[in-house]
């Protein structure tokens, strides 16, 4: 089960703003708003070494098949999937963003739940 998420308040901000624009699915909605409804929000430079954000080194495994990645998590205009450089606003972004290493996740995608566990994250320098 996944605890609050921490997010910065220009994250939470752009969160809010993709939610208000009807940028996810109903199920991705219900779940960023409990989320953000309860989301502990605070300055970039108090934000947990351990917290998923943008710009962000992340490792995460996908429990539904067995797969472990590696990826930079970043603003949607540098994305790049060819080059594992994810957007916070993807689908893989917004299931782990705010969360701790260690959390497990289960997202709804399109092609059916999938489970993500955080395995590492590294802010850029």
């Amino acid at each position: 089960m996944s605890t609050n998420v921490i997010l910065t308040t220009g994250i939470y901000d752009l969160l809010k703003d993709h939610l208000r624009r009807k940028k996810v699915t109903k199920e991705q909605e219900a779940i960023l708003l409990a989320q953000l409804k309860s989301a502990k929000q605070v300055l970039r430079r108090d934000l947990p070494s351990d917290i998923v954000t943008v710009n962000t080194k992340i490792k995460v495994k996908e429990l539904t098949e067995n797969k472990e990645f590696d990826g930079l998590l970043v603003s949607p205009n540098k994305a790049n999937y060819k080059k594992q450089k994810y957007s916070i606003l993807s689908d893989l972004g917004l299931a782990i963003l705010g969360k701790r290493v260690g959390e497990t996740i289960d997202w709804p995608m399109a092609d059916g739940v999938r489970k993500y566990q955080i395995v590492g994250s590294e802010p850029l320098s």
